[in-house]
């Protein structure tokens, strides 16, 4: 093995990223679907010839279940191949919509590199509009399963199979368009790999690759793992519901096994985790050594780097991997699930995995982790436009990122990197609704030293009778605060005072009807009676905490103009429904003397034993009355 040039490995490194952020430019440019080409929510990948990711600005799918179907000695320059089978994906494919194209990289006649691009589409067929049917009991109700084929030949499109998939779409145009897009973009990226190895030439650059990987791995076990403390760590969290059967707990649990003289340092057990649900939020993850999941749950390792700088510029390729040992439980489990059980909602199941992964290592550093978030639900509407075509409106809404150990959380973050909503100018044109109000959602982030990120409050008027879809959890469950902080507003949705479940597939809406949507808030960090009082009247001054939140959850008592009421009145001096809370150019003042009496009586109201972790008032009515998880004392 030859040793790689340190200028070099600079230039292939911020090669790759380039041809990666390349790709996912041109998919934006080209693609129909709004899903893809408005709500980003899609992501390129580059992997050498061994299978190992190479990038780390996003995650990706892997290239192992096509080499296992196509060895690498009979690819073709030109070839593209396809797949979305959840259960033939090695565990890199979480639902159906997810559409992953892949196109082997050539140099000299050799297969050097691989380009990938996976993304939610709008429609793959199945029982309902946008192919994630909430009440789905088995994966052939969920769309096309399409095992991985080779959709290009030498250049050539496979006609018959595109028309197949087209044919079980409800929006064939736009699928078409985004794949179009999705195949073309993969085949520049693989153009441009292939220049970088004719340019250096092909040992130089595969040493790159090595020097690449093993660096990251150096730096997460030097600057991240060394910081956990050796021993046996254990946590769960829950889903709170499947779509099938009422709404129970369904634990997702880790037990984290810390050795420092290990081959491996991390030893991640789901063993406790429950049974395969028999609705749609099961995830295939057991597949290829779990090499998916360690670098889904990698990043939260970040969290550890001394700076947010530094974890900044951390990134995530397949360096993670050997680090991470994993153990699964027998089959039939939600991580574990035995086909055809459906899995269309698994990111109750991934995200919740994210969340679990980040407690357990909060009570192994005492606390030095963020708080929970909930960053990914699919909301929407669809029907039948003015022209009698049918429509599908589905955004992916973010929510709060929790409260961190140094700063506030982040308002309405998408955990896909550079999703977002639909823009509400697109929205509008496109169909027939009017976004009456897109903003934060007041009181949403968990109270805290330091607060939990706000998430959105969204009013939709239809124009025209519609369906109201929905995929999403903690609409029982809150996203959890950690270390004395407090637990983050759940999901909620109203359609003129009708309360919607998390999932719902076809709720009616009639035209003139307002769809109300409140996303969630994040964790707070922290006992929130510690916080600045000055911030929290800077928070109130601009709209994200209420002065009832203040006095109540705070403890701050703010001097408001426009009424008075003493230090207990709702909202301190003053009510909040008769100020312009703008005329306060640095927050509403507070009253230094009622707010170290208010403090004082909620400090001795607090439990004697506390839970290291609040979960919110939902959990008690899911856990048969119990307060807290044994697994959430500190």
């Amino acid at each position: 093995m030859s040793t790689a040039d340190p200028v070099l490995v600079e230039i292939v490194e911020g090669t790759l990223a380039s041809v990666e952020r390349e790709v996912e430019t041109a998919i934006a440019r080209t693609a129909r679907s709004p899903m893809i080409r408005d709500a980003h929510d899609f992501r390129a990948g580059i992997h050498d010839a061994r299978l190992r990711k190479l990038t780390g600005r996003s995650y990706s799918a892997l290239v192992q279940p096509v080499v296992r179907d196509f060895p690498i000695a009979e690819m073709n320059p030109g070839d593209v191949f396809f797949h979305n089978d959840v259960y033939l994906s090695e565990g890199g494919i979480g639902h159906l919509p997810d559409l992953c194209v892949t196109v082997p990289v050539f140099h000299e006649g050799a297969v050097v590199a691989f380009v990938q691009a996976f993304g939610h589409h709008d429609d793959i067929g199945g029982a309902v509009p946008g192919s994630m049917p909430s009440h789905a009991r088995s994966v052939f109700e969920e769309g096309l399963m399409v095992p991985p084929i080779r959709l290009w030949d030498r250049g050539v499109p496979n006609r018959a199979a595109l028309t197949i998939m087209t044919r079980n779409s409800r929006m064939p145009d736009s699928l078409a368009g985004d794949l179009d897009a999705e195949c073309s973009a993969c085949l520049m990226g693989a153009r441009r790999l292939a220049e970088l190895f004719a340019r250096y030439g092909r040992e130089a650059v595969e040493a790159c690759f090595d020097a690449i990987i093993a660096n990251t791995a150096e730096t997460f076990r030097r600057e991240l793992l060394a910081k956990i403390p050796e021993g046996v760590h254990v946590w769960e969290d829950y889903a709170e519901h499947d779509g099938v059967d009422p709404p129970r707990l369904h634990a997702q649990r880790i037990t984290l096994t810390v050795d420092h003289s290990a081959a491996a340092p991390l030893v991640i057990d789901f063993t406790g985790t429950s049974p395969q649900a028999r609705g749609p939020i099961n995830h295939a993850g057991d597949y290829a050594d779990g090499v998916f999941l360690k670098k889904w749950l990698a990043p939260i390792l970040r969290n550890l780097a001394d700076t947010p700088e530094r974890m900044a510029e951390l990134d995530v390729n397949e360096g993670v991997v050997p680090l991470i040992g994993m153990r699964f439980p027998e089959k039939g489990t939600l991580l574990t699930p035995i086909f055809p059980a459906p899995t269309n909602a698994r990111t109750f199941v991934i995200l919740r995995l994210l969340g679990v992964l980040a407690g357990v290592l909060a009570k192994a550093t005492g606390g030095r982790m963020p708080a929970d978030q909930e960053t990914i639900r699919y909301t929407g509407v669809h029907g039948t436009g003015a022209d009698g075509a049918p429509y599908l409106m589905r955004e992916v809404l973010g929510g709060g990122s929790g409260g961190r150990w140094y700063a506030d959380g982040e308002d309405t973050v998408h955990v896909v990197p550079d999703s977002r909503n639909i823009p509400v100018e697109f929205a509008e044109s496109r169909w027939p609704l009017r976004v009456e109000r897109l903003g934060l959602a007041r009181d949403s982030g968990g109270p805290g030293l330091h607060r939990g990120g706000l998430g959105y409050d969204k009013h939709v008027r239809m124009l025209r009778d519609a369906s109201f879809m929905s995929i999403a959890d903690r609409s029982i469950l809150s996203c959890w605060g950690v270390n004395g902080g407090r637990a983050g507003r759940p999901f909620s949705v109203e359609i003129e005072g009708r309360v919607m479940e998390g999932l719902v597939d076809d709720a009616p809406v009639r035209a003139g009807e307002v769809i109300r949507v409140r996303t969630t808030g994040g964790g707070g960090w922290g006992c929130p009676l510690d916080r600045d009082p000055e911030a929290v009247a800077a928070d109130v001054r601009d709209g994200k905490v209420s002065p009832e939140s203040a006095r109540d959850d705070y403890g701050v008592v703010l001097r408001l103009s426009g009424g008075s009421g003493g230090p207990d009145a709702p909202g301190g001096y003053g009510r909040a429904g008769l100020v312009d809370l703008a005329e306060f150019a640095d927050g509403p003042p507070v009253d230094a003397e009622a707010t170290a009496l208010r403090r004082a009586r909620l400090r001795a109201a607090l439990p004697g034993t506390a839970s290291f972790f609040d979960r919110g008032p939902g959990f008690p009515s899911l856990s048969g009355g119990l307060p807290y998880a044994e697994v959430d004392l500190g």
